[in-house]
């Protein structure tokens, strides 16, 4: 029994050696294993180091290609802008203009070539795309002299036809031309135009349809507003055709006046010549204020001088009867 006691601890005994053993042996490689990865690890570690260093180059061309970039983006900026303000400019360019403009004339004729000169210019008006708005003449008399006016429309491919003409028979003395920029009402009365025919049109629509259900209240509502709306739109078109009328044709307006020739004589100035000239005028003058004279103390001669003359008289009489 001692013998198998002592065969059974000594086999329990080599067990446990050996498990300690296995045990010891796995200790020592998990130990190695885990000293291998540290080791490979650390020697990874500086392998991989220069990677970082390689990171200020790729940084550093990051930074200039950014930096070129915004660069890049303002000039990007101004070609745009530069662009918007060409088509901007182009579309100003494009843009009608409609102008009123108007032109003055003065021109002097010699006086008996007075009638004739504005004759021929009215003419002529007949003869050109030119529309006579008004025409006038006064003949010289011998209390005023004469002068003659011409008012026109003329279209502008005309009227220096028109100014040819004029210039042929009269002597031109003053030229004024002005202009007027109706481009804002044109557009806005177009515009105006636009918006009431589409609501005309709209409220048409809406008499002829027959599927909406609508009082007679309703119908007669839309009627007014349909005739208000035309006339509204009438109005518009007048002021339109008026506009077109300004904007398409210049307005000329001629004035004719009869040529003065002065006249110096050799010896310069003479009052008396002067004076013997005017002497008949003077003389008339002075007679005719004589006569405004009398016919307006005449009333009082006879209302006031005369019954006071009388009662002085009198009084004087009766002063002296008592005297004597």
């Amino acid at each position: 029994m001692s013998r198998r006691t002592l065969s059974v601890s000594t086999s329990r005994a080599a067990v446990r050696h050996r498990a300690g053993a296995v045990l010891l042996a796995l200790a020592a490689a998990l130990s190695l294993a885990g000293c291998d990865r540290q080791h490979s690890a650390e020697s990874a570690a500086p392998a991989s180091a220069p990677a970082p260093m390689q990171a200020p180059p790729m940084g550093y061309g990051g930074g200039m290609a950014m930096k070129e970039q915004r660069a890049r983006a303002p000039q990007a900026e101004i070609a745009a802008s530069q662009s918007d303000e060409a088509r901007q400019g182009s579309g100003e360019t494009a843009l009608q203009r409609f102008l009123a403009v108007r032109q003055d004339l003065n021109v002097e004729v010699p006086a008996e070539q007075l009638a004739d000169a504005w004759g021929k210019v009215r003419d002529l008006c007949g003869t050109l795309k030119c529309e006579l708005l008004s025409s006038s003449l006064l003949r010289e008399t011998p209390q005023q002299p004469g002068n003659a006016l011409l008012e026109m429309r003329v279209e502008p491919a005309d009227v220096d036809k028109l100014l040819g003409g004029l210039a042929g028979v009269a002597n031109v003395v003053s030229h004024t031309t002005t202009s007027e920029d109706k481009t804002s009402e044109v557009i806005d009365v177009q515009a105006r135009i636009k918006n009431r025919t589409e609501f005309r049109d709209s409220l048409r629509v809406m008499l002829r349809d027959t599927v909406t259900k609508r009082t007679m209240a309703d119908l007669l509502a839309i009627q007014r507003t349909l005739s208000d709306t035309q006339a509204e739109l009438d109005a518009i078109a007048t002021q339109r055709k008026v506009l077109a009328q300004q904007t398409s044709k210049q307005h000329i307006q001629i004035q004719f006046t009869p040529k003065r020739a002065l006249v110096s004589g050799s010896d310069g100035y003479s009052p008396m010549a002067h004076a013997l000239r005017n002497a008949g005028d003077v003389l008339a003058e002075s007679v005719g204020a004589l006569i405004t004279f009398v016919a307006a103390a005449l009333p009082w001669l006879l209302l006031v001088v005369l019954p006071v003359g009388w009662l002085v008289r009198v009084l004087w009489r009766r002063r002296r009867a008592k005297s004597a």
